[in-house]
Order: structure tokens, then sequence, then C-alpha cells
């Protein structure tokens, strides 16, 4: 199956934590990272998730913000240092690449954020991404 989505990170399954509906399911990056995905239960039921399992992370690039350094008090878990390798700005929006351990990121933001954090090729970033957001697909 081929996808749109362009941020596909490949981990492993680390601890799954059912609620009554949703679960979160922590997933250990290839890269090292920790990622924490919620999904429903139904989802972790179907996938077969346990863990072990080994899985690919697929997150939208308009799901990716972007800061400068790490941010502190604030309810975004996932937060995947890395460094910008390319941009490419629009008249509205700027799709900017990062490099992280074991992988690449999309992030799709807007031109006047790309300017105000004077981001370019070498910039440290860090991606910053809801775990509402992260969808999981087994390999």
């Amino acid at each position: 199956m081929t996808l749109s989505i362009r941020n596909q990170l490949p981990g492993t399954v680390v601890t799954v934590t059912p609620g009554e509906v949703m679960a979160t399911v922590g997933v250990r990056l290839t890269g090292g990272q920790s990622l924490t995905a919620a999904i429903t239960l139904e989802a972790v039921t179907d996938l077969g998730l346990t863990p072990g399992s080994a899985v690919r992370a697929l997150v939208k690039s308009t799901e990716v913000s972007l800061a400068t350094a790490p941010v502190e008090g604030l309810s975004i878990r996932n937060q995947l240092p890395g460094m910008v390798t390319d941009i490419t700005t629009g008249n509205a929006m700027a799709s900017v690449k990062i490099g992280v351990e074991g992988g690449e990121l999309t992030a799709a933001i807007t031109k006047e954020a790309a300017t105000d954090l004077v981001l370019s090729p070498g910039t440290p970033v860090v991606a910053l991404i809801k775990s509402t957001e992260v969808s999981l697909a087994t390999t």
C-alpha cells in the first residue's frame, strides 16, 4: 500500500497501556527515540500489538510542529531532536525536512513561522507531535 503520509518511522512496541476506549502505545524508534501513540483499543487488538511488535509510526506533515529547542511545561510528549536538511518555501507555507536519528521527518508549517524561527539547512530543531496524531501500522 502506498500512502501520501511522508512521515513513516520504523520502530518496535515497548509498552501497551489500555484504557476504557483508547490505549497508549510506547514505541522505540529505530534511531533509539521514544514515541507515544494514542490509538483505540480496537486498533490495538486488530493490529495484534504487544511488546516486541514491529510497527511503523505514521504522522502527517501538517501534524508536526517545530521548536528551536526542547520545550518544557507542554503536554506534547513526542519531542524528537533533529536538524533541518532542506526547506522549500511557498507564498503561504513551508515544507521543512528534518533529519532525525534513524530517519527523516517533514513538517508543513506557515512561511511566517519558518521565517520567525530563522530556519535553514543545518538549523537544530525539535519536532513536536501529539500522541493522538500518531497512527501505527504493522510491518
